[in-house]
């Protein structure tokens, strides 16, 4: 069982460790972040975007959210679109979405009344299905459509962030990036060539 006090022990273990094989690790990181990039990802605990890229602390400004969404009116995506593109001057924005994904497969099912926040959440995923229901009613398998789904959901968000005037009025507008994970391989693959809002 994954219980709270195993994390405070691991991370006493992990603490040790490192202060142990690089003196200075923690002086430095206190110091500040110099982020190349800015990850909007899935807050599936599966999907952790440090450990599948194997970024050490200081290398990725992460965002995470259901469904690695990105609107405008959503305060909290766009103040950390804000702060990496603006404050921190990431060269690039990676929108990774996965396969298996419990809020996409959410959005191909009937609305919950037990979860009207995710309901709200995921509205605008709900309405990429239906503008791509003749593509996704063609996949047989309901696992693959769902896949299907959190792929075009990827370029969904690659695009608005294209679109966004906080990236657009960027000093140097970052390079935007979509992938997607894939549980079954762990495995990204690049949906999206890299682009720059211009």
């Amino acid at each position: 069982m994954n219980h709270p006090k195993r994390f405070l022990l691991a991370n006493l273990a992990w603490s040790s460790e490192v202060a142990a094989r690089e003196p200075e690790f923690f002086t430095q990181l206190a110091q500040g972040q110099r982020p190349r990039a800015l990850w909007i990802g899935c807050s599936d605990s599966r999907v952790p975007a440090e450990r599948i890229v194997n970024a050490q602390p200081g290398e990725l400004f992460v965002h995470r959210n259901i469904a690695n969404l990105f609107t405008a009116d959503d305060a909290n995506a766009s103040s950390v679109v804000e702060y990496a593109v603006h404050a921190l001057e990431v060269e690039h924005i990676i929108v990774c979405g996965h396969h298996h994904c419990g809020g996409v497969r959410a959005a191909l099912s009937a609305p919950l009344d037990a979860l009207p926040n995710v309901n709200r959440r995921i509205a605008g995923l709900r309405e990429l299905a239906g503008r791509h229901r003749a593509e996704l009613d063609a996949i047989a398998d309901p696992d693959a459509r769902v896949d299907r789904l959190a792929e075009l959901n990827v370029i969904e968000q690659v695009q608005r962030l294209e679109a966004s005037p906080i990236v657009r009025a960027a000093r140097r507008p970052p390079q935007i990036h979509g992938w997607v994970f894939g549980l079954r391989e762990g495995r990204l693959l690049q949906l999206t060539e890299a682009s720059a809002a211009v």
